[in-house]
């Protein structure tokens, strides 16, 4: 007999969120709740492969019967191994240092698992009672001790959108800093759909933070019905604790067969082919970091991958146009495609930008331009722009550009402007059709030549190609971006002082 997975009836979705919630809640005080995530979720994720473990060792039992063996077990039934004593019974109610057995726990959860976990539960120190006190961590472990996380109490499509929540929670509040890990989702749905991910193909997030336009993928193609499953998906991630969290999202989300790197995208790219050259991908998809002021742009000349497209270098204070050439240089020849957000300013910034704007128009590779609305991301109130790369263009479009100007399609949200379900299939399908799908100035197309792209000096200004505004108006668009981008950067750079001040024991 076979223990198929129940209908969860514990919980309801929106219990198992607040259940959640209230984990985060316990660490409130002590920890700043921009660190909630590094606490939150590899205590979930512990708890969650005890769980299964529990449950697949009792469905090994019950099918196996008397051929029931340890290593059959391993083989064919688990996906993660628990070693003795790291098991979440072994670790929960411990009394004295209860931070020093988690942290045993965690790292002998990870040597046992080292294909699939090592460094997944990120680098924090659960011994180190002045970032969280014994008195947090036993109220952290308690609310998850009152919960099963196994299939039969909580399915997978539920732990994943519980998983969602919290990141949207954290992204909350964290402020500004969420854009280093949380692209809003509404966001991801539109590029996604933009993209058309198929079965088989081959999806990349250089800069892929919490791995959500990974995951968006794979709900497409399964929306789709079509088999997820036969996506392969890959990312690389900076930031220690973020690749974590990506690699436990997927993880929750049912996937297992994925890669997700840590490191530098710009200076050691770690998603190579057998040769060691770039690898290359059907889809390549990316909200980065915008204008970058520290990638290396003084060796980017001599990059051993050939990065320097067209031998430009992009400025050393934006490497807006870095990724982009990452981003490209990574892409299949025939079926590749690229989405990727960038800020305004990429569109018209003279200079090297310039150059690389004509490079990509000379080649045919920019399919679309389309312009969002702003106030969407938690990390910047700037309108920004999604950029569509194809490498071989339908006949219709080639030696053209298709501009959309969507910054009317949002609805008021509570912090950021969203864009609901009718805003991404409008703007969708105005660039599956090249035409305005409202019909009545919602969204506003045009379809331009390269010829009149080329006289306007390769601007991609979305403002300078829109009937509905004129080349002065266009202008205006320019200079505003230029400088709200402006002020974002001085903003940043105070804060970045401030800190500084403060850490050197000056009142700042």
């Amino acid at each position: 007999m076979t223990l198929v997975p129940a209908t969860p009836d514990h919980l309801t979705q929106r219990e198992l969120e607040q259940a959640l919630w209230a984990a985060a809640n316990a660490l409130r005080g002590p920890v700043d709740p921009g660190d909630f995530k590094a606490y939150v979720f590899p205590v979930l994720f512990y708890k969650w492969i005890s769980d299964v473990y529990d449950y697949r060792h009792d469905q090994a039992v019950e099918e196996l019967g008397d051929g029931w063996t340890q290593e059959i077990e391993e083989e064919d039934y688990q996906t993660f191994l628990v070693p003795d004593g790291a098991h979440w019974d072994d670790t929960y109610g411990v009394t004295k240092r209860p931070g020093a057995a988690l942290n045993k726990a965690l790292v002998s959860t990870q040597e046992a698992n080292p294909g699939k976990l090592s460094g997944v539960f990120g680098d924090v120190n659960w011994a180190n009672t002045e970032r969280i006190p014994e008195s947090a961590l036993r109220a952290l472990m308690g609310v998850f001790a009152r919960l099963t996380l196994d299939p039969a109490h909580v399915s997978g499509d539920m732990l994943g959108s519980a998983y969602e929540y919290l990141l949207r929670e954290f992204a909350e509040a964290s402020g500004k800093k969420a854009g280093e890990f949380f692209t809003p989702r509404h966001v991801v749905h539109l590029l996604v759909k933009i993209l058309n991910p198929q079965p088989g193909d081959s999806i990349c997030d250089p800069a892929c933070g919490s791995a959500g336009m990974l995951v968006e993928t794979v709900e497409a193609v399964k929306l789709a019905g079509a088999n997820p499953d036969s996506l392969l998906l890959y990312g690389q991630e900076q930031n220690l604790t973020t690749a974590g969290i990506a690699r436990m999202n997927l993880y929750l989300h049912g996937l297992e067969d994925f890669e997700i790197k840590r490191g530098d995208t710009f200076r050691e790219p770690k998603l190579l082919d057998e040769t060691g050259e770039l690898r290359k991908f059907d889809i390549v998809i990316a909200n980065p970091p915008f204008s970058l002021d520290n990638w290396p742009s003084s060796t980017w000349g001599k990059d051993k991958y050939k990065r320097a497209l067209g031998g430009i270098v992009p400025p050393a204070k934006s490497g807006d146009w870095a990724w982009i050439q990452h981003m490209l240089a990574t892409m299949k020849d025939d079926t590749g495609r690229v989405g990727v957000v960038m800020p305004h300013g990429a569109l018209f910034r003279g200079g090297r930008e310039s150059d690389m704007r004509r490079w990509v128009i000379e080649k045919d590779l920019l399919e679309a331009v389309i312009g969002l609305p702003n106030n969407l991301f938690y990390s910047t109130s700037i309108p920004v722009s999604l950029l569509i790369f194809r490498a071989s263009k339908t006949v219709e479009r080639q030696g053209q550009v298709l501009f959309i100007d969507a910054r009317a399609r949002f609805k008021p949200g509570r912090n950021q402007n969203i864009l609901d379900d009718d805003d991404v299939d409008s703007i969708t399908t105005s660039y599956v059709t090249g035409t305005d799908a409202d019909g009545a100035g919602g969204v506003n197309v045009s379809l331009v030549a390269r010829d009149e792209i080329q006289s306007n000096d390769y601007d991609l200004n979305i403002g300078r190609y829109i009937q509905t505004e004129t080349k002065a108006e266009a202008n205006v668009d320019a200079a505003l971006a230029a400088l709200r981008e402006a002020q974002e950067r001085m903003n940043s750079a105070r804060a970045a002082l401030d800190a500084r001040l403060r850490e050197a024991g000056f009142d700042a």
